[in-house]
């Protein structure tokens, strides 16, 4: 099952690895989004605004979970490529260990915080009901959750990018049919929508381990490697922990968002909800390349070639780069079109598409910021990235979306206009002296070794 991506060509390399992480998360992005269509063809705005609502603290979650599993990928991806199968072996016992301790915690926590969650995200009255139930159903499918990233990520440490895109064609397949069944025919409003992903997930995750246990993955783990090890969780975690409180902080900028949005009322909220599902489906290549950097680096790391692993992170920067401007550029012609596919509402409708416009930008920056951050974490150095999130969140993301909503109360695209314009300026000198401090390679060598090349 393990892949060596220390030989053969750079660019190649990655377009393969990449693909299939592309195709997994686009569906996983697509079934979400699905959810949030087919509900607009049943519902109103109120279970349109619970169930964006509810995703998005799930999203939040999710992000974390895989945050902390990243430790794992490249931990793995390190004793892959130094050949040394039984430390790897060790480090997916104590991942699953681990892992599913912090899933039933997570489960135990959130069922009893769901009303005073609903509260702080400042749910409009209308959407209270529904997206408390919601929540409910989604935190008591957590463990299985937790589980599909967990399999994920051990899968791409070993090098093997398809086996996850199948589980997740599977769920996508499966929750699209049974939203149209729980909300559809049985018309259960939010609870069908959570109770479709919560069923679609643990469903995938059972056929990931009826196939590991009939296909050689390579791997045998034994009843020691599942006994906790401080060193090798230490090594996960050193690496895991800060990924996943930079992506947490993330988000918890995102739901800031969503409580200004919210208190704006119900249409504001189901506007900023939509295109929160829009582009979480258009930063598909910008997060592939968290992962495929990751993986890579952290492989050629584990085999002793750096420059190997110096020459993935501009491949990827490049093939970001180009992505986010071209579907900037796109979006500032289609913004109604694209908004009006969850709804018909004309105001919603309206506040969406101008919302969309401003943020859209950010999928550039983003591109160059996670293809930075998924090689920070192959190298060891993850924490890079946590703090470059810390400062843009605190001084730039919040404060600039509050006092957006202050200035400019009536519409949405200021909320992100003036805080983007910002944060893109912020983020591409912040990644400039990083670089230069980390000794890596400064931004201006790096782009003329890709024009000189013709990349």
């Amino acid at each position: 099952m393990e892949q060596d991506l220390t030989t053969g060509s750079v660019f190649k390399r990655i377009v393969y690895f990449s693909l299939p992480y592309l195709l997994s998360y686009f569906l996983q992005t697509l079934y979400g989004m699905a959810g949030l269509f087919i509900t607009g063809q049943f519902y109103g705005v109120d279970t349109i605004t619970a169930v964006s609502n509810g995703s998005q603290i799930m999203h939040m979650m999710t992000v974390i979970i895989v945050g902390l599993a990243m430790g794992t990928t490249v931990t793995i991806g390190h004793s892959v490529g130094a050949k040394c199968m039984e430390q790897a072996e060790k480090i997916i016992g104590n991942t699953i260990t681990l892992f599913m301790g912090i899933a039933v915690a997570f489960t135990v926590i959130l069922v009893v915080l769901v009303k005073p969650i609903v509260v702080l995200i400042a749910t409009p009255q209308e959407a209270v009901a529904g997206t408390s139930i919601y929540l409910l159903i989604c935190f008591i499918g957590i463990p299985f959750i937790t589980a599909y990233n967990i399999i994920s990520s051990i899968f791409r440490g070993l090098g093997d990018s398809k086996s996850p895109m199948y589980f997740i064609g599977i769920a996508c397949v499966m929750n699209i049919a049974l939203d149209y069944l729980f909300m559809g025919a049985f018309h259960m409003g939010a609870a069908g929508a959570a109770l479709g992903t919560v069923c679609a997930q643990t469903f995938s995750v059972l056929v990931a381990l009826w196939v590991i246990r009939r296909r050689k993955t390579g791997i045998s783990l034994k009843k020691s490697d599942f006994k906790i090890e401080r060193a090798v969780i230490g090594q996960v975690l050193k690496i895991g922990i800060p990924v996943a409180l930079q992506d947490g902080f993330i988000q918890v900028a995102f739901m800031i968002i969503t409580v200004i949005a919210n208190s704006r009322g119900v249409s504001d909220a189901a506007a900023v909800g939509i295109v929160e599902k829009v582009i979480s489906a258009l930063f598909i290549v910008p997060s592939s390349m968290l992962a495929t950097v990751s993986a890579l680096s952290a492989q050629n790391f584990g085999a002793g070639k750096e420059k190997r692993a110096t020459d993935t992170l501009r491949y990827a920067t490049v093939i970001t780069t180009i992505y986010g401007v071209i579907v900037a550029v796109l979006i500032q012609f289609i913004a109604e079109n694209v908004v009006g596919i969850f709804t018909s509402d004309t105001t919603v409708v309206t506040m969406g598409s101008a919302y969309i416009r401003s943020y859209i930008w950010d999928c550039i920056f983003a591109g160059i910021h996670f293809s930075f951050s998924g090689y920070f974490a192959a190298c060891g150095k993850s924490y890079i990235g946590f703090l470059h999130n810390i400062i843009s969140i605190t001084f730039v993301r919040v404060p600039g979306s509050y006092l957006a909503s202050k200035y400019f109360p009536d519409p949405l695209f200021l909320i992100n206009e003036k805080n983007m314009q910002y944060t893109a300026k912020t983020t591409a000198r912040k990644h400039l002296q990083t670089v230069q401090k980390c000794g890596i390679v400064s931004m201006l060598h790096f782009y003329t070794n890709i024009l000189d090349k013709g990349t």
